[in-house]
């Protein structure tokens, strides 16, 4: 399938330093949807034969040139091929309407970077993984669980964003009345949308922040709306996703089957972030009633909250990660 072409940027517009021990490249692929998505490949200096691959995603609303660029920069140091993609409708990857979600076609897009790799000539198609951040962590779950070539996935600071759109946050509205209330209000966008000609954005991360902001939220504005990760192709750090953008998650849930996986799975999680509940919980499905349990690990930093997982390099697990990979795409 020919990839339709990108606007691609040749600098390099990181939030984060370029490595001098990795060769980095631009490239696309295009998922069984027919979209073309985006890529920066990490190849380490020096590297010979076929080296264990890596897709890394997230955060939900981020893009490439932030967490999970720096995340598969760090790894291609330790010797890995690793790609870091823009999700459909984001960042510099194809598809239309911009700024939509959806679980069925994000999960497809961790599929296609596994295609890519598979495919790549110095990858070792026997030995692929894949990283999820944050919403990307449920992703990832979800991938693992349907995709049966990756050897090992690691979720990091994990969403899982069908349960925070159908239940809020930790579970708060979690009945049928607040679901039906939601649906209401979307069905009633939905037909605003049609009327006005153009999408209506939800809003990025909220800025400036209000006196009475909970922690969680100025966590995030302290990634998004900063220096430290800031991007202008970043939804969350702009307009964020439109109104009806993530409608779906509401009635198609993802990680139905985590205990049917057989690989390997590192679930990752600051125990003072507001999501860890996510981990927790996804890793006890994962291991009830499963025969797969000898190769799943629940690793919780002491004191880290969410987005010290972004790029928190003093906090970041990457020897753990390092080791992990390692010994299951061996």
């Amino acid at each position: 399938m020919k990839p339709e072409k990108l606007n691609l940027t040749a600098e390099w517009d990181k939030t984060f330093p370029q490595s001098d021990r990795v060769l980095h490249s631009k490239v696309t692929f295009v998922n069984r949807y027919g979209i073309t998505l985006a890529g920066d490949l990490y190849t380490p200096k020096n590297a010979s034969g076929k080296l264990p691959a890596i897709a890394v995603c997230g955060p939900f609303g981020a893009v490439k040139e932030q967490c999970s660029g720096l995340y598969a920069q760090n790894m291609a140091e330790r010797g890995f091929l690793t790609l870091a993609f823009d999700p459909s409708f984001t960042g510099e990857s194809g598809g239309t309407p911009r700024c939509m979600a959806s679980p069925d076609i994000n999960t497809e897009d961790f599929q296609a970077a596994v295609d890519f790799l598979s495919l790549h000539e110095n990858a070792d198609p026997e030995k692929i993984g894949i990283i999820g951040i944050c919403g990307w962590g449920g992703m990832a779950l979800n991938t693992a669980s349907l995709d049966t070539r990756i050897k090992a996935t690691a979720a990091m600071t994990m969403y899982d964003m069908s349960r925070v759109n159908a239940k809020g946050y930790f579970d708060s509205e979690d009945s049928e009345e607040q679901r039906h209330a939601k649906r209401q209000a979307l069905c009633a966008q939905r037909l605003a949308d049609l009327k006005a000609g153009e999408y209506q954005p939800g809003g990025g991360v909220i800025d400036p922040l209000p006196e009475d902001a909970p922690f969680f939220v100025r966590d995030y504005h302290a990634y998004y709306k900063t220096e430290r990760g800031y991007h202008p192709r970043s939804l969350n750090s702009n307009n964020g996703w439109n109104v009806t953008g993530c409608m779906s998650f509401l009635n198609q849930p993802i990680n139905c089957w985590l205990n049917e996986i057989r690989s390997a799975v590192l679930i990752v999680h600051g125990d003072k972030a507001h999501s860890c509940y996510f981990s927790k919980d996804a890793y006890a499905a994962m291991t009830s009633g499963s025969k797969y349990t000898a190769n799943k690990e629940l690793l919780l930093i002491p004191d880290a909250v969410h987005t010290d997982l972004y790029d928190n390099l003093d906090v970041i697990p990457f020897e753990k990660l390092e080791a992990f990979f390692r010994q299951y795409l061996a």
